[in-house]
């Protein structure tokens, strides 16, 4: 019964080693419903007023745009996985500096079913699981730090942090054939932070402009007001 209907949902392609995995018609058609739904939910989690929540799920919609956009448009794209964009997981974590920890963590699990559809690349499902949704919603968890003195850079660090410790397991459980005779553990430790790290380091260096965070700090006034 569970198999049919990841079946449904899911394509298995047998003729690869390992199986590959991506969506079906309908898989897409659940994932486009789960992320409005997502989105729909970060309504109810925080603010009071209709014109609060009309801004979140405004401003979610519009970060999750801008990461769409600037995954499209990369620096560089790594052979087996992951790409170094112009500040994508900014945008992202954004959300959490903005509104908190619960919405920002929803707006990246949804990005990052979002991210499945548009670029699929799973050999199994609990990949499939610490790649997109869990990697990506671990952005949100900038909303912990939104408070606090140069609050969106600790943030942003630590949002960034949790992504990169998914994708370093995901490499050691299910890539490790790629590190040939290296260490897996080293082999993913290395390859993740080569495409995460220099967009951090891009990103914290704008984000130490005093210009760009007195901006911020006008956007996180404007997503309230009203």
């Amino acid at each position: 019964m569970l198999k049919n209907i990841f079946d449904f949902f899911i394509h298995t392609d047998t003729s690869s080693d390992p199986y590959s995995y991506s969506p079906t018609t309908a898989g897409n058609i659940a994932l486009v419903v789960i992320i409005l739904l997502l989105l729909i939910v970060t309504l109810a989690i925080s603010g009071t007023g209709k014109k609060v929540h009309a801004k979140q799920l405004a401003f979610s919609s519009l970060a999750m745009t801008l990461a769409v956009v600037t995954s499209i448009y990369t620096v560089f794209e790594f052979p087996f996985g992951g790409s170094i964009t112009l500040f994508r997981m900014f945008f992202l974590c954004l959300i959490g500096y903005l509104y908190g920890a619960k919405a920002g963590i929803i707006t990246g699990v949804a990005y990052g079913l979002l991210d499945f559809i548009l670029e699929p690349y799973v050999i199994h499902p609990v990949q499939l699981l610490l790649d997109y949704p869990v990697a990506f919603g671990c952005l949100g968890l900038s909303g912990l730090t939104n408070k606090s003195k140069s609050g969106i850079i600790k943030g942003y660090l630590l949002g960034v942090s949790g992504r990169y410790l998914c994708h370093v397991i995901t490499g050691v459980i299910f890539f490790s054939e790629y590190a040939g005779n290296q260490n897996p553990i080293v082999y993913s430790l290395i390859y993740n932070a080569s495409y995460i790290v220099p967009e951090a380091v891009m990103t914290v260096l704008l984000l130490l402009i005093p210009a760009v965070r007195s901006g911020l700090e006008e956007v996180k006034r404007m997503a309230f007001e009203g």
